[in-house]
């Protein structure tokens, strides 16, 4: 007699069984009393966008300026289209075009109408920008996380979350006005589609995220983009291309209506930096190893654990091939390119970024004491944003590794078994994750509290329109913290840098008379060669002066206090003279007592 075997009848939550990528039903599952299984359920919309609302939020409030390419060639552009004043790089005379406006026009779909809803209140209009920068990494980051959950479980989609929203990278990142953070969104909501088999939106975004964002992020996005191609060639190809081709003419649509003649900024730009077109090595040079000590930086042990994350394939090569290895390995392919590039703009004296440069070639020819004063008053902490657009990833990389502890000394012949090593790794998981939160959170409170004194400083010139209208805000050294015009209140005339012994190309006002944002400038070149117009010669016509004081044995403008009254006096992290563990880390009480401070004024001229 033959015996026959009954087969259980398939489930509608049963998966496919030809399902090619690994997913959340692959898991072991947990045994219920009476032999069933218990489903896991995904991780929804709620809990990402509201932990995401809220810390970028807070990003959107408390974010300081990390660097001065932010202010003069994104927020000082926006500041000129909305009230028709501002400074002006080399990079947006007409002659050169390497930057696109209508990168510039997508936040101004924000900026006007916070113009005319806050008036003349222009800081209000900087932070309304700034939310909007937040709503977008909300968006992006929740569409990553909520895939993460329903390919792979609550768990790493937990932790990926937990590391968005914490890491000092990622907080930074993510309310920055610059392309790379704009690649950065696309990169989450590309990889986000791709996790949801959405391939011809992932093309799409990707596209985006390369002509609106940064056309160098293009690197980062090949992996997603040829995967899926390959898996839905006819609709992801015609997705791309059909957004390259909108975007590419509109760029070039846009920047014919402001530099007034025919060119393509995102052609000009990889001309100059790739091609050979400029010399991008005048802006400074480091060392191949600079992005990952950068990237520990923002992420401590977090990204240690991401670099690991090729060293665990071999077991958990079923969970993550091949779906999380495509999303996770720009990572490898956008810091080995670049690391290989000699052009990382270090944040010494010459650390002013993309092509802006100052000061690079002519530290020498500055005096001493001079030369030291500007070292110190230009070392800002390492936030690259070069490394943006792979932030959101580094964050998937390292808690697939934590994810994954377990799975390290699990037997394979009995997945279930719950050895001692198994249960420790378990319990290893959170206390590894909140290490890193509370290592980037010590970090981010330290940044925030120690630099934050330029736009506070500056803010507080809304409070003495009692100087009278045409009032002049000079700079010295410290141009390169300048916050952006949406900090000058409208009775100031006009701000003015005052030469300290810089011998680089400055940025100077948009000039109306001249043709605005179509004009040519003969005072503008890509030599990083100074004008002789970028210095205000009469000190005696400043009303105003903004300076950092430090503990340094020279003078400064702001002490002679027979011309120049204290208005305004913020504590500012002194790095040169403050121990490194304690002015990267915020610890308390100890932060306070061992670092050494500084003092970001601005002054007020006595008028006798």
């Amino acid at each position: 007699m033959a015996l026959t075997t009954r087969q259980r009848r398939p489930l509608p939550s049963d998966p496919p069984p030809s399902s090619p990528i690994y997913t959340k039903y692959d898991k072991p599952s947990r045994r219920l009393g009476d032999g069933g299984r218990e489903e896991e359920k995904s991780l929804g919309w709620f809990v990402p966008v509201f932990a995401l609302g809220m810390l970028r939020y807070m990003s959107a409030t408390t974010n300081i300026i990390h660097d001065c390419d932010e202010v003069f060639n994104y927020w000082e552009p926006l500041h000129y289209l909305l009230y028709k004043s501002g400074f002006q790089t080399w990079e947006y005379s007409s002659e050169f075009a390497l930057r696109s406006y209508l990168y510039i026009l997508f936040h101004e779909l924000v900026g006007r109408p916070a113009s005319w809803l806050f008036a003349e209140d222009k800081v209000r209009v900087f932070y309304a920008v700034r939310l909007f920068l937040g709503l977008l990494s909300v968006t992006t980051d929740a569409v990553l996380v909520v895939a993460l959950s329903r390919k792979y479980g609550r768990r790493l989609a937990s932790y990926t979350l937990a590391m968005l929203c914490l890491t000092s990278g990622c907080f930074f990142a993510s309310t920055s006005f610059l392309p790379s953070s704009f690649s950065m969104y696309a990169i989450s909501l590309a990889s986000g589609f791709f996790l949801l088999e959405k391939y011809a939106m992932a093309v799409a975004v990707s596209a985006a995220g390369v002509i609106l964002g940064w056309p160098f992020s293009i690197l980062a996005f090949l992996p997603v983009v040829f995967y899926s191609l390959a898996r839905r060639f006819k609709q992801a190809f015609l997705a791309g291309a059909a957004t390259s081709v909108t975007l590419l003419a509109l760029s070039v649509f846009v920047d014919y209506q402001y530099y007034r003649r025919w060119t393509s900024s995102v052609l000009n730009l990889v001309v100059y930096n790739v091609v050979g077109g400029g010399e991008s090595h005048l802006y400074g040079i480091e060392g191949p190893l600079y992005y990952l000590r950068n990237a520990f930086n923002n992420f401590n042990f977090g990204f240690v654990l991401a670099l690991l994350f090729v060293g665990i394939l071999p077991i958990a090569r079923k969970k993550y091939a091949p779906g999380l290895v495509v999303v996770v390995s720009p990572v490898y392919i956008w810091l080995l390119f670049m690391s290989m590039q000699p052009h990382k703009e270090e944040r010494e004296l010459r650390h002013c970024s993309n092509l802006l440069g100052v000061l690079g070639v002519h530290i020498d020819s500055m005096k001493e004491d001079k030369r030291a004063e500007a070292l110190e008053k230009s070392r800002i902490f390492s936030t690259k944003w070069f490394l943006y657009p792979i932030y959101p990833l580094i964050c998937v990389a390292a808690s697939a590794v934590i994810e994954s502890f377990p799975d390290i000394f699990r037997d394979k012949y009995d997945p279930n078994a719950n050895f001692v090593m198994v249960t420790t790794a378990k319990v290893l998981r959170p206390f590894v994750l909140g290490l890193i939160l509370c290592a980037s959170h010590s970090r981010t409170f330290s940044l925030v509290n120690g630099y934050a004194a330029p736009i506070e400083v500056y803010k507080i010139l809304q409070h003495h329109d009692d100087a009278g209208p045409g009032s002049v805000v000079c700079v010295g050294s410290e141009w390169h913290r300048y916050p952006s015009s949406f900090f000058i209140p409208n009775y100031i005339g006009e701000v003015r840098w005052l030469d300290d012994g810089f011998r680089g190309l400055l940025p100077l006002p948009f000039n109306s008379t001249v043709g605005g944002t179509s004009a040519a400038p003969s005072y503008f070149n890509n030599k990083n060669k100074a004008s002789d117009q970028q210095f205000l010669q009469d000190v005696e016509a400043c009303t105003f002066l903004v300076e950092l004081q430090l503990n340094r044995p020279y003078p400064s403008r702001g002490s002679d206090l027979s011309k120049w009254e204290p208005i305004a006096a913020l504590p500012y992290l002194d790095r040169e003279f403050s121990p490194p563990l304690y002015r990267s880390f915020f610890i308390p009480y100890l932060w306070q007592q061992r670092n050494v401070f500084g003092l970001y004024k601005l002054f007020r001229r006595i008028r006798n």
